[in-house]
Formats: C-alpha cells, structure tokens, sequence
C-alpha cells in the first residue's frame, strides 16, 4: 500500500487536538520525546550535514584532572567544547544550584580558542556564576560524576573486563550537568548573536551540542583514566555501551518558569508536534516500511518502558500501568483485522485515547510519529520564535473582555476566591536568584512573588473589568490600573497562538511542578525521568545516541526508546 499524502500536498484532513486537552498539567506531565525534540533534530542536522568532530586537546592526568577541547566542524564555522576537570572536597559535592565546585566545568567556544582564550577561560569557568564571561563563550555550563559508576567502570576497564550491564542500567550515565546555561547569561553571547546561522535554526540547539560534545568527553575520560590505571591490560568501552550512556541532569525549578515567559515559544512547540500528529492520522493507508518501523519502535519502546525503574510510587505506578497499555497496544497490532482497515494511525490514535492512561497515550504519540520522518522532520525548524507579548491600547474594554471570555474560559472556571486555589506562590532567591515554590500561608516571600499566575491575574482582570461602568480604551484603563497591563498585552497576544497557555492553575495547592518540568524536558528529548520529589528530577540526555564516529552512519536517527545492550559482558 502507498501513502496517500506526500510532503509536497500535505493536506491535513483531521483536526488538531485542542488546547483544553493538550494543554492541562496531568497530560504534560505525561509527556515523551518525540522525533521532533531538540536533540533528535541537532543528531539528524549532524548526520545529514555531515559535520567533523576534533579532539584539539587533552591535556588530563592520570587521575583525570585537566584542560581538555572538543571541536566540531560545521558546514560554515566551528565550536569547541573547552571543559575542566578538577578534584573535589566532598564535603563540598552537592547537585544543589548552591554548589561552589564541581567535578567538570565548561564553555562552548564560538571558534577555536587561542591559549589566552584558555587561560582566561581557566580563571573564569571553574568560578560559574562568579566568573567573568564574553560573548566568544555561547554556553557555561558543569557537572558531577555519578562516583559510584564512574570508579566502577574504571575499575572493570582497568582490569580488562567490561562495566557490569545491569549496574550501567541502573544509572545510565558517567556524569550528570547541573546547569548548562546559555542565551547571554552571565556575560555569555545572546541569543541574537547566533539566531539566524543555520546550524542553530531551531531551540536549545547550542546547549544540547555542548551536551553532545561533554557526553563524548566524559566516554573518553573514563577510558583514559582506565588506562592510566591499568597500563596494557586496560581495555576501552563496548561501542554499544558507550551508545547506551547517555549524560544525566538533575533539573528543578529553573525550567519552570521558562514555560509561563515563553507562551508564543510553547505555542511553536505544541504546533509543530500537533501539527505533525495531524499529518499522520490523515494518512488513509500506510506502506510496509512504515508498518515495519512502527511494528519495530513499538517492540523497542516496550522493552525501553520494561527497564525503566524509579523509586519514586506516584511514578512507578504510571510506569507500571503504562506497561499494561503497551502489551495492549502490541496485541491491537499484531491481529491483521486490524491492519486491513483504512487510517490505521489515527484508528491506533483512537484506541490508545480509549483505552490508555495520558502516559499511554502521549507515548503512542511518540510512537506513530517515529516512522514518518519525510512527513514530519520539516516541522523541527519552526520550533522557535522572537514574537513577545504586546500591549495594544486601541482595543476597547468590551473588545477585552470578549477575548477572556472566548480564549481564557478555563481561568475564569476557577474559583480563586478557595484560598486552596492561591496557596503557593513562586519566587527568586535571593542568594542564587533562582526560582522557588512556596507556601503562601506558611513561607515568608509572597510579597516577591514572580508575575506567573495567568489564570489568577485574568481572573482578577476579569472582575476588574466587571466594575467599570463605560466601554473605555484599553489605555485609558491601563492608566487608571497599571497593575493590570502585564495581564492585558499577554491576554492580546496569546489569542492568536491557542497552544501557548497552560490550562490549569499553577498556584493551586495539588500543583506538581515536575508535570511543567517533564513537559520541557521531553521537547528537549529527555529519557529515564527520575522523579526525586515534586519539585526536581533526574533524566538522561543522549542515551542511545551513537558517538561521533559513528553518528554519520545511515542508521544514525535510530535511537529512540533507549535500551539496554544484549551483550556479553564478562
């Protein structure tokens, strides 16, 4: 059977799902990678472009401390990854936004840096936050070893023997960021600088090559301090175990906040996803390579969801029933009666909303999307935006009004006079300047909060409008109450991006902020999320992903649904 659309006539017969569904927590905290988050368009950038990899320098010891530069050829220009490595107090070690040291620290060099480029970067990187940064440098960024992996797989390399696997899956990763920050911040280039070169079309793309770039360091770090250790006898890494680690991160409330800033960024995102959601399900038949690959990717992403195991009981229980929703799936599949009926994307599509819990449901999305790269690869480029939000004075009152009632409905249905519906808050602290979450009738700070409460302010813009008697302008109304002009440039500019609204209420006392966490998180291409609490979680980053002699092998894209490596390791 062929397909009944192509790239060139991509009519979409079947309608998006709406904002009201996608866009409450439950579902975002639900959320998987998909072939059109970050990291997958960076690979599949790399791998059709073609672009070198270069290890400039490694001047480690034996014990892995150093100065060391990773560069990667583009097809116009060059960056290096220039990373340093030092001992630690532990006393001192700590993943908290507080820490003052770190195992490794780094930039992302616009170019080739000279050896005062190095030395200055030595002063400064190792500082953070307390260093000093120029627009050469586009990323900043640190990490720690999982100490208890990282001395394991040095031990068994040192020995001749390969990791234990099953000690590998239990972690997945030799080190872990703990921030890995870019666009101007502290000193570093601004988002502008590199906005329109074509090898950054698209978002977070200079951070997660960073990340790319610090994964493969970490791979040969281990080696080599293996090797120092062992001499002959030492041995390097399994290619597919090297494939199989990824780089952690341990992420809090940071990213949060960046969801509520960026509506007409969020609104990109959803699109491009929803958008290419839409383009399969209208497919009327399917081809049997696409039958294949989704036959394929779903015996992987049942493997993948096998093997993943967290402590966490809120999310294991997801995990659990998640399982069950696959081995469903995977029985749907494979009665042929099912096959022999058109539309069978959108029919999967149906069953899974039927029959699934959200996880269930947004991985099978993930997993309808995976064989349909030439319909829906395009979509990754439109992914980002410089639209902000704007007031417009002209509107009349009742013109205000009338685009609350139509586009924030789902604000207006809560009853924010509960103080349960207020009672958290969100602010900066004040040491490090990073978000927090507090309890409005129990922690100091509420006078500081953060303007994030959208469906509050709308609510109170809402009653507000209410009282005044005439149909004035909207800046003569800002006039009177300036408090209010936030909420009203926001509410004008969002209408026409219906995606870009979380629909639900942030300040609420059941709010998870990890459900905001994991939405990002799964954009970026994300894996393993590892609850710790509701306020932050661990992840892996480029599991699965081949290293850079490999990655421009035709199979390259192929790393969805990570999973364990069916080797012998003795």
């Amino acid at each position: 059977m062929k397909d009944n659309i192509t790239k060139s006539n991509q009519v979409v017969l079947t309608e998006m799902r709406s904002p009201e569904k996608v866009m409450r927590l439950s579902r975002m905290g639900s959320s998987f990678q998909t072939r059109l988050s970050f990291m997958r368009s960076l690979t599949r950038r790399i791998t059709k472009e073609k672009w070198k990899f270069e290890k400039i320098r490694f001047d480690i010891d034996k014990d892995g401390y150093g100065v060391s530069v990773y560069a990667v050829h583009t097809l116009e220009r060059t960056y290096s990854l220039v990373t340093f490595t030092n001992a630690i107090d532990p006393k001192m070690r700590t993943d908290r936004v507080v820490a003052e040291v770190w195992d490794a620290t780094f930039n992302l060099f616009d170019g080739v840096p000279t050896e005062a480029d190095i030395k200055r970067l030595s002063a400064n990187t190792p500082k953070q936050e307390s260093g000093r940064f120029s627009p050469s440098e586009l990323v900043m960024g640190r990490a720690n070893k999982s100490l208890r992996l990282f001395e394991h797989v040095t031990s068994s390399l040192s020995q001749g023997k390969q990791p234990d696997v099953d000690l590998l899956a239990s972690v997945s990763y030799l080190m872990r960021t703990t921030a890995v920050y870019g666009s101007g911040k502290f000193g570093c280039a601004d988002r502008e600088k590199i906005a329109k070169r074509p090898e950054t079309r698209g978002a977070f793309q200079v951070e997660l090559l960073t990340v790319y770039l610090f994964r493969w360091f970490t791979i040969e770090l281990v080696e080599h301090v293996a090797k120092m250790r062992g001499g002959r006898k030492a041995v390097s890494l399994n290619p597919e175990i090297s494939k199989y680690l990824g780089i952690g991160n341990a992420t809090g409330l940071g990213m949060a906040p960046f969801l509520i800033k960026h509506p007409v960024l969020i609104h990109n995102w959803v699109l491009a996803r929803e958008t290419a959601l839409s383009r399969v399900i209208a497919l009327e038949s399917y081809t049997p390579e696409t039958l294949c690959f989704f036959g394929k990717y779903l015996l992987r992403a049942i493997q993948h969801i096998a093997e993943w195991n967290v402590e966490d009981k809120i999310q294991t229980a997801r995990i659990l029933k998640t399982r069950e929703d696959l081995k469903l799936l995977a029985n749907w599949f494979a009665d042929e009666e099912n096959l022999k009926q058109p539309f069978l994307w959108e029919r999967i599509l149906r069953f899974a909303e039927s029959n699934f819990s959200l996880e269930g449901q947004e991985l099978t999305i993930s997993l309808l999307l995976e064989p349909h790269g030439e319909l829906v690869d395009d979509l990754a480029d439109d992914m980002q935006t410089s639209t902000e939000t704007e007031l417009d004075p002209s509107m009349s009152l009742t013109q205000l009004n009338d685009l609350l009632q139509k586009s924030f409905s789902w604000a207006l249905e809560i009853d924010f006079e509960d103080p349960e519906k207020q009672r958290r808050f969100w602010y900066y602290s004040e040491e490090k300047l990073e978000p927090r979450f507090g309890d409005r009738y129990v922690d100091p700070g509420a006078e500081q909060e953060m303007p994030l409460a959208v469906g509050r302010d709308v609510y109170l813009l809402s009653k507000k409008i209410k009282s005044i008697s005439a149909d004035i302008s909207v800046g003569a109304f800002v006039q009177k109450y300036p408090e209010f002009r936030h909420i009203i440039g926001r509410v004008q500019t969002v209408v026409r991006f219906p995606y870009a609204e979380i629909r639900d209420n942030i300040l609420d006392a059941e709010m998870r902020p990890i459900d905001m966490l994991r939405f990002k998180l799964a954009f970026f291409g994300a894996s393993n999320f590892d609850p710790k609490s509701e306020l932050w979680t661990r992840i892996t980053l480029f599991q699965g992903v081949p290293l850079p002699d490999k990655l421009l092998e035709q199979d390259s894209e192929e790393w969805a649904f990570p999973v364990i490596p069916a080797l012998e390791v003795r």
